[in-house]
């Protein structure tokens, strides 16, 4: 049985855009980040966005990376979930 190919399908793949701004956070997505990844790689994150499969819109990478449907970040694409949080 091969597993990696029923995982393939219930996954979406998304680029990762960089915008020359900063995108608006929702405070509590920012603290929940503050432990796990550092200022300089928030920052970061803070530039980049997607669009998402889940909500259907424009979301910052932070507010991305704190969903429960992403699964891995991987070459400027984010792998995620097909099922609805």
């Amino acid at each position: 049985m091969n597993y990696m190919s029923s995982t393939a399908n219930t996954e979406r793949t998304v680029d990762v855009k960089t915008s020359s701004r900063r995108m608006k956070v929702p405070k509590e997505k920012v603290d929940a980040l503050k432990g796990v990844v550092g200022g300089k790689t928030l920052a970061r994150m803070k530039r980049e966005y997607v669009e998402c499969p889940v909500t259907t819109t424009t979301r910052c990478f932070a507010e991305c990376f704190t969903c429960a449907n992403f699964v891995r970040r991987m070459k400027g694409k984010v792998y995620c979930a097909e099922h609805k949080a």
